[in-house]
């Protein structure tokens, strides 16, 4: 009897594929209802994230925030309006085209969604009825003008230069974001296990489409390919 493909065992959830919570600092979200100054407390690794995080004291309220490059302890954190300084949380509408930016929201309130990695960052491009901004991928998204964001760039950056030398530590490198350290490809398997399986080399052994219709788990390959347009005749 053949197994479930990894997309399917992983969007059912389990063990294997849990993040670890209980290891977990707590969630990042831009501060809520707060203006005037944060005192940054200290400056703490956090399992799961690529990135280190800064204590923030709002108001004798302590809060988690990413750390961006140049953050220091005992630097004041700005929510609002404010210098552009590393580390403030402000408006799109108030950040000058050019600047670096990191953690910004989706939508205006959410607590922040894009660019979240160690050694991100985005771009304000332009500013209008809605902020262009250019996300690590170069993609250009439009925002709203009161979204939120932090100035300066996601620390941590460089972490991949470094090798990890050894396959036992990429798997506990890994194992903190509950991911698979090993893949195995789909034609070196049986074919009860995968679509790709079987044969006696490394070939298929049939058509890789999948419809477009089915279950997200099943799509491997390629999609098939779209209905030809027929062009209506001219009268």
């Amino acid at each position: 009897m053949g197994k479930r493909l990894i997309t399917q065992r992983r969007g059912r959830g389990g063990s294997q594929y849990r993040s670890p919570s209980h290891r977990h600092v707590d969630d990042v979200r831009l501060p809520a209802k707060v203006e005037g100054p944060g005192i940054v407390k200290d400056l703490i690794h956090a399992p799961g994230r690529t990135s280190p995080l800064a204590v923030v004291e709002f108001n004798g309220t302590i809060d988690y925030q990413l750390a961006a490059e140049g953050v220091k302890v005992g630097q004041k954190i700005e929510v609002g309006a404010g210098a552009i300084v590393a580390g403030n949380i402000m408006k799109l509408a108030d950040i000058p085209e050019g600047t670096l930016v990191h953690n910004i929201e989706a939508l205006p309130g959410d607590g922040g969604k894009f660019v979240k990695t160690a050694g991100t960052s985005a771009t304000i491009i332009s500013r209008g009825a809605y902020v262009v901004v250019e996300l690590p991928s170069g993609a250009l998204k439009e925002l709203s003008p009161n979204c939120r964001a932090v100035i300066g760039i996601v620390a941590g950056g460089g972490r991949t230069d470094k090798p990890l030398a050894k396959a036992g530590k990429n798997f506990h490198t890994l194992q903190s974001r509950s991911k698979a350290n090993k893949k195995v490809k789909g034609v070196a398997m049986n074919p009860v296990d995968h679509p790709h399986g079987g044969g006696s080399h490394a070939h298929i052994g049939g058509p890789s489409t999948i419809g477009r219709n089915a279950w997200p788990g099943q799509k491997v390959g390629r999609l098939s390919p779209k209905k030809k347009n027929k062009s209506k005749k001219r009268k």
